[in-house]
């Protein structure tokens, strides 16, 4: 599975849109779950880092 997809499929179940398809497709065509685990806590770190600077400069 390409980075672009596994990106595309992390960012639609993190906001809670990922069709039940598209998460079966996933986990059918991908031969290992890392890569979604390392594309999740990536992301999650993003968030709570923009989360924190965005209250940083209002605050």
């Amino acid at each position: 599975m390409r980075i672009w997809q596994v990106i595309k499929s992390v960012l639609a179940s993190f906001f809670g849109v990922q069709t039940h398809k598209n998460y079966e497709h996933d986990f059918t065509q991908s031969s290992s779950i890392l890569p979604f685990i390392v594309v999740g806590v990536f992301m999650l770190v993003l968030l709570i880092a923009s989360i924190m600077l965005v209250v940083k400069l209002l605050v």
